[in-house]
């Protein structure tokens, strides 16, 4: 350990008032609208670049504009919106700025005429997500009392799985009612997926102002305000904070940054190769002009739905054990349940039971989008929780950014050029994040760590 003391959590926070379910309900609302425009990327920009020329093994660096700007931007936007004293709140001001530019992006994305024009909206449209989304993390845990973050994040897990359940579906959704799958605009971008874009703008900027209109922020109290008052101004000052947070991270913390590696380096392999990997075992094609390839991007669609349902729905069933057994298990369990399915996929040739290993994934998913927060919000001081959040989301972005740059090495020499086995590595990465979650001190065991060290503290 350092010379430099780190802060204890605040374990006498004052007592937020209860929420009923419905009223956190409302309060996550907006992360449906952003959980949509997640989805879209997920399932639509591999296609995208595709159609638009771009080749299988340089896909993974066009997608660097995700983790490159949430390594940028989440950090200094969550230390900011611990600053910040508005009319509106410390994290309400990020949440209308990221949902407009965010709308915007979703509006032209479908319409741009090259590969860069792609690529470029794609760094806006993170870029806005980032802006939105560690405040409105924060903003869960401000607004909520301890005994409620298990429900307040994994019921934000289940918008998530909501928002891109639509997300994934839409395309299909849009064929039922009508829609041709096989017409695309001038640049060979369906028109399917052209729809599907517009119809998330509108979700981007409506969900975030429904949040926004039935939760107001806690007011700050007087000591609060004259704290953040008493800070010093400009971006040195911001970046200064980081690092001290950086240097006086919790344990639990530091631990979850291994299971996070492993986690999700697979995940961004699961999104850019998802597609690629059903045109091949499915239809046996990796030609982006075939309609084998256009229905592969229909199939991703359904699944993909499918396994963002199964999380929506056992988000909200998932509560009462992480209450009873603890996050750090039931995070466990979800990742094995998530690795094993995605070893699986590669073998199955029919899309029916492709549902099978999608239960899997979307518990996994569930997970992965609330429990890790629940083990996290416990363990951080509350006047250092914007930076904290925006911290941590940096253990999503750097593994991305690993895989960004390690894949392509890869996917020729170790993974025979062959799509499928990208998923199959990245089955074998959620096992390995099982086990590092095995490891964790959380729930009891930090708290009688945190304890000793209080009690030892002159």
């Amino acid at each position: 350990m350092s010379g430099h003391s780190a802060p204890l959590p605040n374990t006498s926070r004052p007592t937020r008032p209860h929420l009923t379910f419905a009223q956190i309900v409302n309060m996550n609302f907006g992360f449906f609208g952003i959980q949509y425009s997640f989805g879209l990327q997920q399932g639509n920009m591999s296609p995208i670049y595709r159609y638009l020329g771009a080749n299988e093994a340089s896909l993974p660096l066009l997608w660097l504009a995700g983790p490159m700007t949430g390594l940028l931007v989440q950090p200094i936007i969550g230390a900011m919106s611990d600053r910040t004293i508005s009319p509106r709140g410390r994290r309400t001001p990020y949440f209308l700025v990221g949902a407009v530019l965010c709308s915007v992006a979703l509006l032209l994305m479908p319409f741009s005429p090259a590969l860069w024009a792609a690529a470029g909206l794609l760094w806006v449209l993170d870029a806005a997500n980032n802006v939105t989304m560690e405040p409105y993390r924060a903003f869960v845990s401000d607004r909520l009392d301890e005994s409620q973050h298990p429900t307040g994040f994994l019921t934000q897990s289940a918008f998530t799985g909501l928002g891109q359940t639509l997300s994934y579906l839409t395309p299909s959704i849009l064929v039922v009612l009508g829609m041709s799958r096989d017409r695309t605009n001038a640049h060979g971008i369906p028109i399917i997926t052209v729809g599907a874009f517009l119809i998330g703008a509108l979700f981007s900027i409506t969900s975030i102002l429904w949040t926004v209109r039935t939760t107001p922020e806690l007011p700050l109290t007087e000591a609060e305000l004259a704290r953040i008052r008493a800070m010093p101004r400009g971006l040195g000052s911001t970046l200064r904070e980081i690092a001290d947070a950086a240097r006086e991270m919790p344990t639990t913390m530091k631990q979850l940054a291994l299971v996070y590696l492993f986690q999700w380096y697979a995940m961004f392999c699961y999104w850019q190769y998802i597609v690629l990997a059903l045109a091949a075992t499915l239809f046996h094609t990796h030609d982006p002009t075939s309609s084998g390839f256009r229905e592969a991007g229909l199939v991703n669609g359904q699944v993909g739905g499918f396994y963002n349902f199964v999380a929506f729905v056992s988000a909200i069933g998932m509560v009462p054990f992480t209450r009873r057994f603890g996050a750090k298990t039931m995070h466990t369990v979800c990742l094995v349940a998530a690795g094993a399915a995605m070893l699986a996929i590669p073998a199955i040739e029919s899309r029916a039971l492709l549902l099978v290993p999608m239960l899997g994934i979307g518990v996994g998913w569930a997970s992965m989008m609330g429990n890790p927060y629940v083990m996290l919000a416990g363990s951080i001081p509350e006047e250092r929780v914007g930076v904290y959040m925006g911290i941590f989301n940096m253990f999503i972005v750097i593994p991305m950014m690993i895989q960004i740059f390690t894949v392509p090495l890869l996917y020729g020499p170790l993974l025979g050029g062959r799509p499928e086995n990208v998923i199959r590595l990245a089955g074998a990465l959620l096992l390995c994040a099982a086990a590092a979650c095995a490891f964790v001190r959380a729930g009891a065991a930090w708290r009688a760590e945190r304890a000793a060290l209080a009690a030892a503290s002159p």
